[in-house]
């Protein structure tokens, strides 16, 4: 991860306090730069109040069927993947 131009990190929050949240995320942002990109995989809307995305992406199916701000993890959380899906 250290220095990497991509950095690919799945479910980072799985089984995490919220301690131990706050010290994950103070790590990730840490590593951004303006040159490099932290692709991150969650269910949890919890990581994202503390690594604040660019932009998300939903998949369904293995394809992204929708990207946006973080306002669509809102709605996700809100109303489910049903508000969203492409089926």
């Amino acid at each position: 991860v250290l220095g990497a131009d991509l950095a690919i990190l799945d479910e980072i929050d799985s089984g995490l306090d919220v301690d131990a949240l706050q010290d994950v995320a103070k790590a990730v942002n840490g590593l951004l730069t303006p040159t490099n990109s932290v692709l991150m995989i969650t269910h949890y809307r919890r990581l994202l109040e503390v690594i604040k995305p660019t932009f998300i992406h939903i998949m369904e199916n293995g394809r992204i069927i929708k990207t946006g701000d973080s306002s669509l993890a809102e709605v996700l959380e809100e109303k489910g993947y049903t508000a969203i899906s492409a089926a």
